[in-house]
């Protein structure tokens, strides 16, 4: 027996709170999700990484992101 699901999907806003090596966002169907998680060491690094140093300081007291972001729509 033979089954078809056709699907349409509309998403207007979606908030992921946290993010891990083994995190799954599924939306919609799916018959099976099999899990994998590779990690790689892809740059040879032997030990960790230094800890983070200061943020670039700002000429004016506004506060700029790192990460452009827009304006939110009220």
């Amino acid at each position: 027996m033979n089954f078809f699901v056709h699907q349409n999907i509309v998403i207007h806003n979606l908030k992921i709170d946290g993010i891990t090596n083994s995190s799954v966002c599924q939306i919609g169907s799916a018959g099976m999700i099999k899990p994998l998680s590779q990690m790689y060491n892809t740059g040879g690094f032997t030990e960790p990484a230094p800890p983070a140093g200061p943020l670039p300081e700002t000429s004016s007291e506004e506060f700029i992101p790192l990460v452009p972001l827009v304006s939110p729509s009220r």
